[in-house]
């Protein structure tokens, strides 16, 4: 199985009149086709992370690559989903899915001509998380669940070799977002693509992933590593089997040592 994603001692730096070191000595590797979690305390650089791998920033130190290419700017071949589905309200839904073909190439070069089948693409990802009657609704008329259903349609209708998600059901209630647990996983069994997952919660993470790494406190480095050698479809019972929450006990006591080392508000390193 082939490397999509390699991370080599990577240091990132905010700020020169009064720097803060984020993160240092990280390294990450992540093959093609995996599910992956990335958790730990706050403020320990999960969202710089992101940043880094998607060309959002570049690194103080280090190598980060991603398709054998070193990342030196904003990726092509990555989607993106955050807490916030930040769908714009003007646009339908399925005209909302349906932006990153009018700016990503090649979709964006072809779109006109291919509009139809752009559209017949994105109509099929809407059925996939159940949204097949909503895509000419509006946002606002659309719960809060079902707006995030949409932004992942989103994130994936150019096809990414990498799916980034940052906190992206962080905001709804547990019991949508547990059934977008399931939806989400049903994407990726279906379509097989990279997927790196931010979150703090624990049992989103063991449940979703094939791996969680654990992020140390700032600065931010992976201090532990964790299989989660549970079968899919993972279904609801399965975060009440004794493997699951042993799985979730471990790491939580990993990011709790985290947090007790951490020095007090105000303290410099």
């Amino acid at each position: 199985m082939s490397t999509l994603l390699q991370m080599r001692d990577v240091r990132l730096v905010y700020g020169r009149r009064r720097p803060t070191l984020a993160i240092e000595g990280l390294d990450l590797e992540i093959d093609q086709g995996k599910f992956v979690a990335v958790v730990g305390p706050s403020g320990c650089g999960k969202s710089s992370l992101m940043k880094l791998v998607t060309g959002l920033r570049r690194p103080s130190a280090g190598s980060i690559e991603v398709a054998g290419k070193e990342v030196n700017g904003p990726l092509k071949i990555i989607g993106m989903a955050f807490q916030n589905p930040t769908l714009l309200p003007w646009r339908t839904t399925l005209s909302n899915v349906m932006l990153p073909l009018e700016i990503v190439e090649p979709h964006r070069h072809q779109f006109r001509r291919e509009r139809a089948r752009y559209r017949q693409q994105a109509n099929a990802l809407l059925n996939l998380v159940g949204l097949e009657n909503f895509g000419e609704k509006y946002p606002w008329q659309l719960s809060g669940g079902m707006q995030q259903r949409a932004s992942l349609c989103r994130s994936l209708i150019h096809e990414p070799a990498l799916l980034m998600l940052d906190e992206p059901f962080g905001a709804l209630d547990a019991f949508t977002r547990e059934e977008l647990w399931d939806v989400l996983q049903e994407l990726w069994m279906r379509r097989g693509f990279t997927t790196i997952l931010v979150t703090h919660d624990l049992r989103e993470a063991v449940y979703l992933a094939d791996t969680v790494h654990v992020m140390s406190s700032r600065p931010g480095r992976i201090i532990a590593t964790h299989d989660v050698p549970i079968e899919r479809p993972r279904r609801p019972r399965t975060a009440y089997e004794p493997r699951f929450m042993d799985i979730v006990a471990r790491i939580r006591e990993e990011i709790r040592g985290e947090r007790n080392e951490q020095p007090p508000a105000g303290a410099h390193a």
